[in-house]
């Protein structure tokens, strides 16, 4: 008993104690408050806080785009907006496509129109002639008593044998160390056309006038190498070694640049050039009255004895050419030293102006 009122009594004293606390409380909150009040009044006012969901996605004004808007007031929440697909952008250049996130879909760039490009026409102007340095020059030149000059440059064909050809008449030269050829021929043929032909084929042609040769007579034969022929004529009823006599020992050239007055023998081509062609022709005296008898010797040497000879034969008559071949069969050595004579092998004047 005694120990129920003793917890009686505990329990009232510390109910008075806390009733007593409470007031303490209150006293010191009523005291106070003043200064508390007092303190928040100096803050200064908190500006107002936009508040904008997170979600929310304003759409974009049309192009062109406006000036930049106000600043927006906080709203309340709104409820999420669904996002435009982004609009691919074309790149007209190169085909490829970008995606841009929250992109207002914009019209599609088409690539501009390909204007093809039409080239003004050009004039090319003429390239520089380079000079050829093998070029070959073949130069003709009348000279007096119906012989021709030969003129012919071949920088690429120095110390070369060529072969002059004429109506019929082959004759070896050869040129010097600048391939240069200086010569002359007698004119077979009024309109007379020369060809020089080289080792490797290649031919220089040339052509000149040679009218007065149809007044003249020639005779001439040719032959290759060792079948060696000479053409002796003597004029009016003249010997051996006499004033007429015309031979390659004597030929009776006219001095240059002059007429002749009688008949005269020309010799042609080179007897040094390998396997050389060579001829002798005799022109007959310009007056008619003059006479000639035309004969063709052969030596027998050790280079002819006992063996045949080929030669041709050049008959000249009113611009007209006549070839004929001569064949000799040499007798053997033991006659080394004699000569083979052959007459009567100028054409007969009848039988030419026939043909």
């Amino acid at each position: 008993m005694a120990d129920i009122k003793r917890k009686i009594t505990r329990a009232v004293a510390v109910l008075a104690v806390a009733l007593g606390a409470g007031h303490l409380v209150q006293n010191m909150s009523k005291s106070q408050l003043p200064e508390r009040v007092a303190r928040t009044e100096v803050l200064p006012e908190p500006k107002a806080i936009q508040t904008v969901a997170a979600t929310a996605v304003l759409p974009r004004p049309a192009l062109p785009a406006p000036a930049t808007a106000a600043p927006i007031a906080a709203t309340a929440p709104t409820p999420p907006v669904a996002k435009p697909a982004p609009a691919p952008i074309v790149l007209a250049a190169t085909g490829a496509t970008e995606t841009m996130p929250d992109a207002v879909p914009l019209p599609k760039l088409l690539p501009a129109p390909v204007v093809p490009l039409v080239a003004a026409p050009q004039i090319a102007a003429p390239a520089p002639q380079l000079a050829d340095a093998c070029a070959i020059t073949l130069d003709l030149m009348a000279e007096p008593n119906e012989m021709i000059g030969i003129m012919l440059q071949a920088p690429c064909h120095v110390n070369e044998r060529v072969v002059v050809k004429h109506a019929g008449l082959a004759v070896s030269a050869m040129t010097t160390a600048n391939g240069a050829l200086f010569t002359s021929i007698p004119a077979f043929e009024p309109a007379a056309n020369i060809d020089v032909v080289f080792a490797d084929g290649k031919t220089a042609t040339g052509e000149i006038a040679m009218p007065d040769v149809a007044q003249l007579r020639r005779f001439g034969v040719q032959w290759q190498a060792d079948d060696s022929f000479q053409v002796h004529a003597f004029e009016n009823g003249a010997g051996y070694g006499q004033a007429g006599h015309v031979s390659g020992a004597d030929p009776h050239h006219p001095m240059a640049g002059l007429p002749s007055s009688g008949g005269f023998l020309t010799l042609l081509g080179d007897s040094t050039a390998k396997n050389p062609l060579l001829a002798e022709i005799y022109t007959f005296p310009a007056d008619p009255v003059a006479t000639a008898e035309v004969v063709v010797e052969s030596a027998v040497t050790e280079a002819t004895c006992g063996r045949e000879l080929l030669a041709e034969t050049l008959n000249i008559v009113g611009g007209k050419v006549f070839v004929a071949e001569l064949t000799l069969a040499m007798p053997d050595c033991t006659a080394v030293g004699d000569y083979m004579v052959l007459k009567n092998l100028v054409l007969d004047l009848n039988i030419a102006a026939a043909e």
